[in-house]
């Protein structure tokens, strides 16, 4: 069998492979390697392994030794840095050729089975959280119609018109309480599923958001004007997005004195291809980002934010973003946040086309 047809194997591999000569200079990249190094196989062909990192990456130099001692070796879990600038967990073997003196290295990302089994972990937790917070619900939501039936009726029967107004503040608080359960319960399904562009949902939200703070805060747009049309219920998307919105802006008018530049909101929408989101395989995802300058969300609390009565205002519910994790999950979607000083990004995942789960 001739090269050629080596490398057309090489290249039908799930596995990242890379071949190197004993000065660790490249002699083939199969297509998986090509597309985890973000390099071309034709450019790179007699170029130094150490091109495709950075210049801090220790991974060159464990080549380098390993190739010396003629010593086969797996690494699990090792976070490369490549020459993009880019950070990827993997788990890589080597295994020295003493015959030809060459290097051959297989390379299996781990970044994607990582981020799934995170994603199945947190979708659990919410489901869980968000079915005992119904339990909880339904059985505060029973009594509270008996105690305004019977604040009622106890009204009814005072002699002194006078005390009425303790009656209508158990009528007015039990009240608050039920509102207060119904936003918890939220929405069990999709009310109605139309044909929209996602970009409709985030321009009503920035009109919203513009009304609401004027020209104190800036909001920019970095679309993709190529994301076409999904079925989806536009009325949940634009309660979600804005609930998202709303803790962005009240962030950055409580903190605006503190902030480096001014306060600004970004939108960004992106296509995603063969993306998985819990179990399900979508062939096409939107990502959509909304991205802040504000202070940033405490450490502490960066993991439990979607869980329902968490928040870091003293004023706040915690309502919100569960709130919005339900919505999103009701269109088989998924919400994610990072944040540090200076930048908060949530980004919300939409597959184009549902499935049956």
């Amino acid at each position: 069998m001739n090269q050629t047809a080596y490398h057309h194997i090489l290249d039908s591999l799930i596995t990242a492979v890379i071949s190197v000569d004993t000065n660790l200079l490249i002699q083939h990249m199969n297509a998986s390697a090509e597309m985890l190094l973000s390099a071309s196989s034709e450019q790179m062909v007699g170029k130094p392994i150490s091109q495709c990192f950075a210049p801090e990456d220790p991974t060159p130099a464990a080549l380098l030794d390993a190739l010396r001692e003629e010593r086969n070796c797996t690494t699990r879990r090792a976070v490369w840095r490549t020459h993009t600038h880019q950070e990827l967990t993997v788990d890589y073997s080597l295994t020295p050729i003493t015959e030809s003196g060459h290097l051959i290295i297989e390379v299996q990302p781990l970044d994607r089975l990582l981020r799934i089994s995170r994603e199945e972990a947190k979708l659990s937790s919410q489901e869980t959280s968000r079915n005992l917070v119904r339990s909880m619900a339904h059985e505060i939501k029973n009594p509270l119609g008996g105690i305004r039936g019977a604040a009622q009726l106890l009204a009814r029967e005072l002699p002194d018109e006078g005390l009425e107004e303790y009656t209508s503040i158990i009528i007015d608080e039990t009240d608050r309480l039920r509102d207060l359960v119904d936003r918890m319960l939220g929405p069990h399904t999709l009310s109605e599923r139309n044909a929209m562009n996602i970009h409709e949902v985030l321009e009503h939200v920035a009109t919203v958001l513009k009304a609401e703070c004027g020209r104190e805060i800036r909001l920019v747009r970095d679309y993709d004007p190529s994301i076409p049309d999904m079925l989806a219920d536009k009325s949940q998307l634009i309660q979600a997005t804005l609930n998202i919105t709303r803790n962005a802006m009240q962030a950055l008018l409580e903190n605006k004195d503190q902030l480096a530049e001014r306060p600004s909101i970004t939108f960004a929408t992106r296509i995603h291809r063969r993306y998985t989101i819990g179990r399900i395989h979508h062939p096409l995802v939107v990502k959509v980002t909304i991205t802040d300058n504000g202070p940033g969300i405490a450490p502490e609390l960066i993991d439990d934010i979607f869980l329902p009565m968490i928040t870091g205002r003293a004023e706040g519910t915690g309502l919100g973003l569960a709130i919005s994790q339900n919505l999103i999950g009701l269109h088989q979607g998924l919400i994610e946040c990072e944040s540090e000083k200076g930048n908060t990004q949530f980004t919300l995942f939409l597959p184009l086309e549902q499935k049956h789960a």
